[in-house]
């Protein structure tokens, strides 16, 4: 009679995945594609057609005005074309009226209402009245230009 052999011990199983896992590669996920539609918001506003390649606070102002014209909220969310144009024309706005204000002070107004609209939407989620409230800022600001 031979000795009997052990049953060999089960393999090992990887560790359970941490339940953050998931939402912290959502939130990186996120983080890149606000930093990619931010970049590519800037490339599109200075490769856009301005009167001249030297871009002056005045122009930047212009630019950003003309982008936030272009920009539909109700669109901001749509999947597609027409909710990248948003996301792009958004961004552009905001780097533009902070160029501007960066150059002079007298569109300082401008980049303060766009920069906290977006900082607004980015704590809800959600074009409500407080984020309006601060786009119409913005928008009242260019109507003055």
């Amino acid at each position: 009679m031979q000795p009997q052999q052990p049953y060999p011990a089960p393999a090992p199983t990887a560790p359970a995945q941490p339940r953050n896992r998931n939402r912290t590669v959502v939130l990186s996920l996120m983080a890149g594609l606000v930093l990619g539609v931010a970049g590519t918001g800037v490339a599109w506003a200075l490769s856009g057609d301005t009167a001249s390649a030297g871009g002056s606070p005045a122009e930047d102002a212009r630019a950003a005005c003309r982008a936030l014209d272009g920009f539909d909220p109700a669109k901001y969310t749509e999947k597609g074309p027409a909710g990248e144009i948003a996301l792009n024309r958004y961004a552009a706005a905001d780097a533009l009226s902070a160029s501007a204000a960066a150059g002079d002070a007298r569109y300082a107004p401008l980049a303060q209402a766009v920069r906290g609209s977006r900082a607004r939407l980015s704590a809800t989620f959600e074009f409500n009245a407080e984020v309006k409230k601060e786009l119409d800022r913005a928008r009242a600001f260019c109507e003055d230009l």
